[in-house]
């Protein structure tokens, strides 16, 4: 299934764009409504980011916190996210990546939670609070179960640890704009450039944008050195608005079909 996410990107270049990944947060603002908006997105994307509702996710910014804290206020908990990832899969064939802190897939125990979402149709996973060098096991047990597995770089990796994590990384790696949790952004430090320039210094796989992607100037911005780019805080935004994120997305389509 990780061959799906690689494949995701190739068509998207071969379209001459970079790809478009959006993230929204499982279970919210219910269940039910998440597949539909999902479905709907998915319909306008290259490849699909699902984040499992967490009760202290580092890495998330105010928006995508919120939505967790309402998910899991909702009961969504990890047997839930499964059935939903399910139900998304039957709707559309785009690669869904499963974004996770480490914590929730331990308490699974690694293969039994890997293998149990690639059964449901996820291709990857992102970890982005595990230092893949610190428990390749792990890692061994997502590729075991044909997953992608998907690691974060951000402005203040070093060249050593960049080499560390692309080692452990397969279907794309994922630049972090900026050093600090997810959130819209008006602009992107002029810094994503070269740290996307950086990583791709070390390896051949694609390289993605996060963190920050909210418009078209930004998705623009990120695409300029990036394979493609990951809007999510935005998205969950216009949901928790009341508006449509489709909007939002093509917005961030048209940036991705224009770079810089």
């Amino acid at each position: 299934m990780s061959e799906r996410v690689a494949e995701a990107f190739r068509a998207a270049r071969a379209e001459g764009r970079r790809a478009v990944i959006p993230y929204l947060t499982a279970g919210y603002p219910s269940p039910e409504a998440f597949v539909e908006v999902a479905t709907r997105l998915a319909r306008r994307a290259d490849l699909l980011e699902v984040g499992l509702p967490y009760s202290d996710p580092l890495g998330d910014g105010p928006t995508i916190q919120r939505a967790s804290e309402q998910a899991l206020r909702q009961g969504v908990r990890t047997a839930a996210v499964l059935e939903m990832v399910r139900a998304l899969r039957e709707r559309t064939r785009v690669p869904i990546l499963l974004m996770t802190y480490v914590n929730p897939v331990l308490a699974w125990g690694g293969a039994r939670f890997f293998e149990a979402f690639a059964g449901a149709g996820v291709d990857g996973v992102i970890l982005p609070d595990l230092p893949p060098d610190e428990d390749p096991a792990l890692v061994a047990a997502a590729r075991r179960a044909g997953l992608a597995t998907v690691f974060l770089l951000a402005p203040t990796s070093t060249e050593a640890r960049i080499q560390t994590v692309v080692r452990h990384t397969s279907g794309f790696v994922y630049a972090v704009s900026v050093t600090g949790v997810t959130g819209a952004r008006a602009r992107l430090p002029e810094e994503v450039g070269a740290l996307v320039r950086r990583i791709k210094a070390h390896t051949e796989l694609p390289v993605a944008v996060g963190f920050g992607v909210s418009n078209e100037a930004t998705a623009r911005q990120a695409a300029a050195a990036a394979d493609g780019v990951v809007v999510g805080s935005a998205l969950v935004r216009a949901l928790e608005a009341g508006e449509d994120p489709l909007t939002v997305l093509e917005a961030v389509r048209r940036g991705a079909a224009k770079p810089v």
